[in-house]
C-alpha cells in the first residue's frame, strides 16, 4: 500500500522524471499551489461521495454490492500484511525487471480499473439513459460443486445500462494501458478510493482506532525508517496514488513533474470518516456533526502534510498528521457532547454473517406470522 505524500522536485522523484539525470528546471509557486490543491481536491472528492454512498450501500439488498466489514481481528492484521506485500514488492522490483513487472501489474489493474470505473459513473450516467431505453437484466454466476455442496464463487446482477458503463470505463482503461497518462491514473485513482470508501465497512469505531492506529506506525515506519514506500512508489507503475503535474502551466498535459499522494492517505481515513457519518445517521438526531467535524479534521491534517513535506523538502507519511486528526477532533466533539459511550458502542452488523442472516430471517419470519395473525382475526 502506497501510502506516502511526497513532491519528486524536492528529492522524492516520480517515475518519468529525468531519464539522463539531469536537474529539473525549478517549479513556479503557482504550478506548486496548482498542484497541492488538486491532489487536496481530489483526495476530498471520493471520501465525502464515498461516504454517501456508504450509507446507501450498507441499506441495500442487491448481493454484487453489499460491503466488506472489516473486524478488530483484520484491523489488527492488516498493517502486518501490508508490510509483507510492500517488502515483497521492494524485493521484486530489486530482483526482477522492472519492465515486466509493471506490465503484468498493468493487465491487473487494467481490468480492476475497468470494474472501478464503471461501478463509479453507473449511478450518475443513469440520469442520461432514456426512458425507453431497454434496460435487460443479466446474471453472472459462476459455482463450484453440485448438489447440497454447491457454493457461489461469483454472483453479480447487472443490467445492459452496465454494459454501457463498463464500455466507457473500458475506453479510458485503453488509454491508461498504451499511454499511461497522468489524467487516467487519477481516474482510476478516484475510481479506487470512492470504491474502497463505499464498500470497505468497519463494523465499530474501536476497529477505526485500531486500524488507523496500526497504519499509522506502518505508514512512519517505512517512509522514515526506510526508503521501501519511496522506491516502490516511483517504480510502481500501477495507479494506487494520484498525481498532479507541478509544471501544467508551463508543459500543459504533457507535463511530468508529478506530486502524488498514496490512495491508502485516503481510503484509510475515508472509511473512518464514513462510519462517523453513519452514526450521524444512527442517532437520529438530523445532524452530522461527527461526519463534518472528521472530514474538517482530514483537511486540516493533508493541508498540516503538504506544509511539512513543503518546510522540509522530504516525501512525509500522511497519516503521520491524518491519524490524530481525523481519531482526536471526533473524539473532542464526542467529550464536549457526553457521547463517547454511545461514539464507541456503536456496531454494524456483518451481513455476510451466518448469525446475523439468521437473525435476520427469524425477524422476517416473525413478521410474517403477525402479519398472519391478524389477517385471521380480520
Amino acid at each position: 500500500m502506497d501510502s506516502a505524500l511526497s513532491d519528486p522536485h524536492n528529492g522524492s522523484a516520480e517515475a518519468g522524471g529525468a531519464a539522463n539525470g539531469t536537474a529539473r528546471p525549478p517549479s513556479t509557486p503557482e504550478g506548486i499551489a496548482l498542484a497541492y490543491g488538486s491532489l487536496l481536491l481530489m483526495a476530498l472528492l471520493p471520501i465525502f461521495f464515498g461516504a454517501l454512498r456508504s450509507v446507501r450501500c450498507a441499506r441495500g439488498k442487491n448481493a454484487s454490492d453489499m460491503p466488506e466489514t472489516i473486524t478488530s481481528r483484520d484491523a489488527a492484521r492488516f498493517p502486518i500484511i501490508a508490510s509483507c506485500t510492500l517488502l515483497g514488492l521492494y524485493l521484486f522490483f530489486k530482483i526482477f525487471s522492472q519492465e515486466y513487472i509493471n506490465l503484468l501489474l498493468s493487465m491487473y489493474f487494467f481490468v480492476l480499473g475497468i470494474l472501478a470505473l464503471s461501478h463509479t459513473i453507473s449511478p450518475f450516467m443513469n440520469k442520461f439513459f432514456p426512458a425507453n431505453f431497454p434496460n435487460r437484466q443479466y446474471q453472472l454466476l459462476f459455482t463450484q460443486g453440485s448438489g447440497e455442496n454447491k457454493e457461489e464463487i461469483i454472483n453479480y446482477e447487472f443490467d445492459a445500462k452496465d454494459l454501457v458503463c463498463l464500455g466507457l470505463s473500458s475506453i479510458v482503461g485503453v488509454w491508461y494501458l498504451l499511454r499511461k497518462h497522468w489524467i487516467a491514473n487519477n481516474l482510476f485513482g478516484l475510481a479506487f478510493s470512492l470504491n474502497g470508501v463505499e464498500l470497505l465497512h468497519l463494523n465499530n469505531v474501536s476497529t477505526g482506532c485500531i486500524l488507523l492506529g496500526g497504519l499509522f506506525i506502518y505508514d512512519v515506519f517505512w517512509v522514515f525508517g526506510t526508503n521501501v514506500m519511496v522506491t516502490v512508489a516511483k517504480s510502481f507503475e500501477a495507479p494506487i496514488k494520484l498525481v498532479f503535474p507541478q509544471d501544467l502551466l508551463e508543459k500543459g498535459l504533457e507535463a511530468d513533474n508529478f506530486a502524488m499522494l498514496g490512495l491508502g492517505d485516503i481510503v484509510i481515513p475515508g472509511i473512518f470518516i464514513a462510519l462517523l457519518l453513519r452514526f450521524d445517521i444512527s442517532l437520529k438526531k438530523n445532524t452530522h456533526t461527527y461526519f463534518y467535524t472528521s472530514f474538517a479534521a482530514y483537511i486540516f491534517g493533508l493541508g498540516l502534510t503538504i506544509f511539512i513535506m513543503h518546510i522540509f523538502k522530504h516525501a512525509q507519511p500522511a497519516l503521520l498528521y491524518l491519524v490524530p486528526a481525523c481519531i482526536g477532533f471526533p473524539v473532542l466533539v464526542a467529550l464536549a457532547k457526553g457521547e463517547v459511550t454511545e461514539m464507541f458502542s456503536y456496531e454494524e452488523s456483518n451481513p455476510k454473517d451466518p448469525a446475523a442472516v439468521t437473525e435476520g430471517s427469524k425477524e422476517g419470519t416473525a413478521a410474517s406470522a403477525s402479519k398472519g395473525l391478524e389477517k385471521k382475526e380480520k
